[in-house]
């Protein structure tokens, strides 16, 4: 497979971000503080590390790079003196993960403040080069493009084998909750042929009523390792609760956009292919 170009831009241009602010290249000394786990993983893979001065308590991969990098709360509940204290020049902000207000707040001391927002596994394509261009690290981006494209064509090789099926993600208990089909959890389980239910959602992680009529379409219930803590004692009990088989997943791999979505399609891939095997094997 040819691998894929970011499309470049000329140095001095601007690059918009998914609040429709431009950016232009950084100069000078850059100092990054990140809200966003899994930007902050992908911050390191682009070799930015050093830049980075602030991130959440939740933001630990890679583990032993960040253990330095100072702490400035969690996603939603961040230190305000501390983020000023660090003097950053820019700030990497999710739309779905962290607070309206939080941003504007610090928008009147931080210069650069870039909004992001992946709905699917190939946003990622996006948000590489958005970072690439705006910290200068544009091989790395495209490379982690060539390695993004890969996984998408094997995931899709996995969902063209394969027969679709319905199945429900759970994200949290008491109550349940899942996952709506406008979220990137269920465009990256699309992505391998597994369809999320419910179909039709009122909110993006709507409470699950156990009694609902779709609840007989669903083949398979996954409960996420993340935000929930499920455990293989929970296993049982929702199994019970549906009628399905129920299996553990890694809520990272299915949830972390950025340069975990390569992992993330693999994973799923991977995963896919197990249990059909293993219902094949059950139905024989």
């Amino acid at each position: 497979m040819d691998r894929p170009i970011l499309p470049e831009a000329a140095a001095d241009a601007a690059i918009t971000d998914a609040a429709g602010n431009q950016h232009r290249r950084a100069e000078g000394e850059v100092r990054i503080v990140s809200l966003v786990p899994s930007l902050t993983e992908l911050l390191c893979e682009l070799g930015l590390a050093e830049r980075l001065v602030g991130r959440t308590g939740f933001c630990i991969h890679p583990r032993e790079t960040l253990k330095p990098i100072r702490k400035i709360g969690g996603t939603k509940d961040v230190k305000r003196d501390v983020v000023r204290d660090l003097a950053p020049t820019h700030l990497i902000v999710n739309i779905d993960e962290n607070r309206r207000e939080t941003v504007e707040e610090f928008a009147a001391f931080i210069p650069n403040i870039i909004v992001t927002h992946p709905c699917r596994p190939e946003d990622n394509f996006e948000l590489f080069r958005l970072f690439g261009h705006v910290f200068g690290c544009e091989e790395a981006a495209s490379r982690l493009a060539a390695e993004l494209e890969a996984s998408l064509a094997a995931a899709a090789t996995v969902a063209r084998a394969l027969p679709p099926e319905r199945v429900l993600y759970l994200i949290w208990r008491a109550p349940w909750m899942s996952v709506s089909r406008d979220t990137y959890i269920s465009a990256m389980l699309r992505a391998v042929g597994w369809e999320t239910l419910p179909a039709d959602a009122a909110s993006r992680y709507p409470e699950i009523d156990w009694s609902a009529r779709w609840i007989g379409e669903v083949a398979r219930v996954f409960l996420s390792s993340e935000p929930y803590a499920f455990r293989e004692r929970h296993l049982d009990e929702v199994a019970a609760l549906s009628g399905r088989p129920a299996a553990l997943i890694d809520g990272e791999m299915a949830s972390w956009y950025g340069s975990r979505a390569t992992a993330g399609l693999r994973y799923l891939a991977e995963l896919r292919v197990r249990l059909a095997g293993a219902s094949a094997t059950v139905g024989s």
